[in-house]
This record gives C-alpha cells, sequence and structure tokens, in this order.
C-alpha cells in the first residue's frame, strides 16, 4: 500500500512509549491520526504502537533516540519515504537528570553542588535533541497543509512562576539542570514560532501539569491522559489557532 495518498494526518511523538508521550500518541490516534510512535527501545516503542493499533488506532512505531544524530536522521528518513509527510510533531521526549524522584528530592540539581554533566545530558535531551528532531523533519512538516509543533514543557520552565518567591514553586528545591532546560524549551518554542509562522507552522509550548509518571516516581496526581489533553489541543489548532504560546490545561501561562 502506498501511503503517500493516506487521508490522515500523520503525527510523530518522540518519547511516546510511555507516560505523556504514550497518551498523546492514544489522544491523537482516537482523533484519527496516523501516529508514529517514537522510542529509544525497538521492543517498548513496539510494543506502545500494537496497544494503540489494539484499540483501534493506526500506529507504527520508529526507533529515534533524540541525543543520537543518526538515530534521528533515519526516523526522520523512514517517516518521509513511508508518509511523504509530516502533519504534527510532539517533542515530549525529556529527562530530568535526577532519575525516578519526586522534584523535592532532586538534591543533586541544587545550583551550587550540580554536576555539570548531569547539566549537559538534561540539555542534550531536552533542548539539543528537540533541535535535532525538528530541523530533520522540518522538510516533512513543510509538505502538510496545516502542520504544527508542540514543545512539551513544564510550569518550572516558567521565569515567572518560579522567581515567585510566595508561589507553589518557591517549595521545591532549586533546580540547576532540569527547570533551566525547560525555560530554554520556552525560548526555542518562541524562536521556532517566528520564523516558521509565515509558512503556516504553529508551534508552541505545551505544561502538561504534575502528572503521575516514572520521571517523578509516580508522585504527580494527574493521570497521562489528563496531562496528554493540551498537548492534543494544540496539535489540532485550527489554521487561526495561536503560535509562539505557552499553555497549560487552563489557558495561556506566563513566561
Amino acid at each position: 500500500m502506498n501511503e503517500h495518498t493516506a487521508p490522515r494526518d500523520v503525527a510523530l511523538i518522540t518519547g511516546a512509549n510511555k507516560g505523556i508521550g504514550r497518551a498523546v500518541a492514544e489522544g491523537l490516534a482516537e482523533l484519527g491520526m496516523t501516529v508514529l510512535v517514537g522510542a529509544r527501545s525497538p521492543r517498548r516503542g513496539e510494543e506502545a504502537a500494537a496497544a494503540i493499533r489494539a484499540a483501534g488506532g493506526d500506529a507504527h512505531a520508529v526507533v529515534l533516540d533524540v541525543t543520537d544524530a543518526a538515530s534521528v536522521q533515519e526516523a526522520a528518513r523512514w517517516a518521509g519515504e513511508r508518509f511523504g509527510r509530516l502533519d504534527v510533531l510532539v517533542n515530549n521526549a525529556g529527562v530530568t537528570g535526577s532519575g525516578q524522584v519526586a522534584p523535592a528530592d532532586a538534591l543533586d540539581q541544587i545550583p551550587s553542588t550540580v554536576d555539570l554533566d548531569m547539566v549537559r545530558a538534561v540539555f542534550e535531551t531536552n533542548v539539543f535533541g528537540v533541535i535535532a528532531v525538528t530541523n530533520a523533519v522540518l522538510p516533512l512538516l513543510r509538505r502538510s497543509p496545516a502542520p504544527r509543533v508542540v514543545n512539551v514543557g513544564s510550569h518550572a520552565g516558567s521565569l515567572a512562576l518560579t522567581s515567585d518567591p510566595d508561589g507553589p514553586f518557591a517549595a521545591l528545591l532549586p533546580s540547576a539542570a532540569y527547570t533551566p532546560s525547560k525555560a530554554a524549551l520556552n525560548a526555542l518554542t518562541v524562536q521556532y514560532a517566528n520564523e516558521l509562522r509565515k509558512d503556516g507552522v504553529l508551534v508552541n509550548a505545551a505544561a502538561p501539569g504534575f502528572v503521575d509518571t516514572d520521571s517523578n516516581g509516580h508522585t504527580g496526581h494527574l493521570t497521562p491522559a489528563q496531562g496528554a489533553a493540551v498537548v492534543v489541543r494544540l496539535a489540532t489548532l485550527p489554521a487561526d489557532g495561536p503560535t509562539a504560546g505557552f499553555f497549560g490545561a487552563d489557558g495561556p501561562l506566563p513566561w
């Protein structure tokens, strides 16, 4: 079957074998999109894609490590050959640097004692990986009549929220890796949006909220599906939808 003529929109989600990424893939599949489940592990990616297919969706696993240039280029090549275009890119893959612990227990993130190698590793995935994947698939997005890019960020990436001494983030430990990486992702989102708005590409950042995932040791109070809702909404914006924005479940968030 030649899928270049398939009427379904095609969405690529990085880090989609579990957590928020998988919930986004499931949500977009439920809306009728073909979803490409990006995952570092071929087995885990295929397991997630198979589960989506079993639920009635159209899903395909693609091996994708956002920190590996060859992996990124191969995934983009495969998607182009198989589908001819990409309508949605969700840059979801991310790491905390601290492993599977609650944010309040991430003692290794304290700025005055942080390990620079850990900071570099976090930025490699959360920032540089987004640049690598976005640039690799941009030619495919340009073939779409309504291309959308969603960068999965965090409320922690808001300088306004984290600098408020009376706000909810003041009670958390300071973070020299994860939080700055998400602030950088917000800045990157605006720059891509500014470049691509003339081409009709809507680029926004989403803050899913405190979701129950491996990355926070399952201390979050939202389900992955609840966290994914804002991402799905931004991935399916109409032509007159916003770009260069930062959104949570309840609407725009301060930078």
